[in-house]
């Protein structure tokens, strides 16, 4: 009888310690910054065995090809730490991080083989971008629609005035929903990807726009915060904090080795996914116009390569030195180090605008 009232005791402290949604967000992100932490040199030694490493572009910076033994695909690594910390921590019937999981996992999939092509055909290409366009529009579409279909109420966007308190809300027919989504989830992911062409330069980003996610999911999810902000109060939503510091705590660890100079880089398999994972977080909590002012750098990385793209196609000349945007400063001589904080003192400042514009 009185191991039976311990154990009463006990079982009363560990649900609490489960139900707490603060310390299950600390654990989180202890947890995810762990795995990957203490993983990543095994993953960077096995690969250093198996010379699994980075294929260069043949027309990229001629200071790129030192990398050429870097070992890739640390987004494994990374997509490890956030699934167990996600599923150890999170409340599994919360139907957002069931979707955020399922989606993620598809994009991992189609990240893996493109990764996974450029290593065995030995070139920077792997999968074709239509190649890799149509797996992820096949991926979006089903999934847009799965959750369109069993969320019939949500199919709306919410556009922000800047600096106002006006929301203005635009309730949509289930194929424009899912056509602005599926744009959104395809230029998000893509752009990231696209930006993942210098040690550490899209892994800060992601943590900063990570971090603003989590703010903006608990004020949609807290019901006086979202009507203290003008936002549109969405039951559960709070509980999409546990994925955004799975990310950041994974990022920042992943950090500590693909800071410059990289011991390793996260490869399609793990920016592509990422890129995913935020477009989500920021659907399911109806901030899509702040979010795309988040991703100014990401965003204006694609559109640098479309300028280049367009251009020279009209007469045979580049607008940039070199596309994505980055590597145009490079050839410009500016320092590798030096564009990467710089684009990582942008994105916070993008970041801290939006939280102005609130």
């Amino acid at each position: 009888m009185i191991l039976f009232t311990y154990f009463k005791k006990y079982l009363k402290y560990i649900n609490y310690f489960l139900i707490n949604f603060r310390i299950r967000s600390i654990m989180t992100f202890i947890t995810s910054f762990s795995i990957t932490f203490f993983l990543t040199p095994i993953f960077i030694n096995y690969f250093h065995k198996k010379k699994i490493s980075q294929i260069i572009r043949k027309d990229g910076p001629i200071t790129h090809f030192i990398k050429k033994k870097t070992p890739t695909m640390g987004g494994i690594i990374i997509l490890l730490s956030i699934f167990t910390s996600v599923i150890i921590w999170s409340d599994l019937s919360n139907k957002y991080v069931l979707y955020i999981l399922f989606i993620t996992f598809l994009y991992s999939i189609i990240g893996f083989m493109d990764d996974f092509y450029k290593i065995i055909l030995k070139n920077s290409i792997g999968l074709s971008p239509y190649k890799k366009l149509f797996l992820q529009s096949i991926a979006n579409i089903f999934f847009l629609l799965f959750i369109t279909i069993n969320n019939k109420k949500e199919q709306y966007i919410n556009i922000i005035v800047p600096f106002t308190h006006k929301i203005i809300k635009y309730n949509l027919n289930i194929i424009l929903y899912i056509i602005i989504c599926y744009f959104i989830l395809i230029t998000v992911s893509n752009s990231v990807n696209l930006t993942d062409g210098l040690d550490g330069l899209a892994i800060m980003p992601i943590i900063f726009i990570s971090l603003g996610l989590a703010v903006l999911s608990y004020f949609t999810g807290n019901i006086y915060f979202s009507k203290y902000f003008n936002f549109i109060y969405i039951k559960n939503s709070t509980e999409l904090i546990i994925i955004c510091l799975s990310i950041v705590g994974s990022g920042l660890a992943f950090l500590w080795y693909n800071t410059y100079p990289a011991k390793i880089f996260m490869g399609d398999v793990g920016s592509l996914s990422l890129g995913c994972i935020i477009s989500i977080i920021a659907i399911f909590i109806k901030q899509e116009f702040l979010f795309i002012i988040m991703c100014g750098i990401f965003i204006t990385e694609s559109i640098s390569v479309f300028i280049q793209l367009v251009k020279f196609k009209y007469n045979k000349k580049r607008f940039f030195l070199m596309a994505p945007l980055h590597h145009h400063y490079e050839l410009q001589g500016i320092s590798e180090p030096c564009i990467i904080i710089r684009f990582w003192i942008i994105s916070l400042i993008l970041i801290l605008f939006t939280f102005m514009i609130m």
